[in-house]
């Protein structure tokens, strides 16, 4: 049994002269991950390993839940493959994760998120929003051999406010 846990990047801010790689968050943002994070904290268990994409907003959420779920000891690393918005590099780096890992936790962008809960959840969303969390159960061996699973949680900010 493998599990999935999905969070698209909290809501970033676009009034900074920057690139989109490096563009921050921006209030509603930080205020929309601390939110999802701390209803996170006693439904879902603690990952084996914890992937964000390198973008600024990415991995400024990802230090969010990170702190929030007290999650510091957690490994974690950051991968350039997952600043992808079509989805198949998040899926390459998912087949291509360690077997010892059975708890993976993902931060990363649209249209890869939604696109990724919907090919491979059993719940379908015409949006995963911004710091939204979907997390999935797979009934695979290794990572190598993904295979649609089962949504076991969904958290989105507009139902918690």
């Amino acid at each position: 049994m493998r599990k999935i846990t999905i969070i698209r990047h909290a809501k970033s801010s676009w009034e900074h002269r920057v690139t989109d790689f490096e563009r921050p968050l921006k209030k509603r943002g930080l205020e929309d991950a601390f939110l999802v994070s701390s209803y996170a904290k006693d439904k879902i268990i603690m990952p084996d390993f914890i992937l964000s994409s390198d973008a600024k907003r990415a991995r400024s959420t990802a230090a969010i839940f990170i702190k929030t779920l007290n999650f510091e000891n957690i490994d974690f690393q950051e991968n350039n493959k997952l600043y992808d918005f079509s989805g198949n590099d998040l899926i390459e780096v998912i087949k291509n994760s360690a077997n010892g890992i059975n708890h993976l936790m993902i931060f990363g962008h649209n249209f890869a998120i939604t696109s990724f809960v919907n090919t491979y959840g059993s719940v379908l969303y015409d949006n995963v929003p911004t710091s939204g969390l979907v997390s999935i159960d797979f009934n695979i061996n290794s990572w190598q051999n993904l295979a649609p699973g089962k949504t076991v949680l969904k958290i989105f900010p507009k139902d918690l406010k």
